[in-house]
């Protein structure tokens, strides 16, 4: 799941900033809750696959 929305989240990070129209640094915050998806993906998937 937190794949899913990071990857969702750095499609519309890379679409933002080709558009040509960024209206400041607003663009870039989807760039920082996709690696903060990502990151919390492999620290779940981590714990999941040490406690079994």
């Amino acid at each position: 799941m937190y794949w899913t929305i990071g990857m969702i989240l750095m499609v519309l990070w890379g679409l933002g900033l080709t558009a040509g129209s960024t209206e400041g640094y607003w663009v870039h915050l989807f760039l920082l809750f996709a690696l903060l998806a990502f990151v919390v993906g492999v620290v779940s998937r981590g714990r999941r696959t040490a406690l079994s």
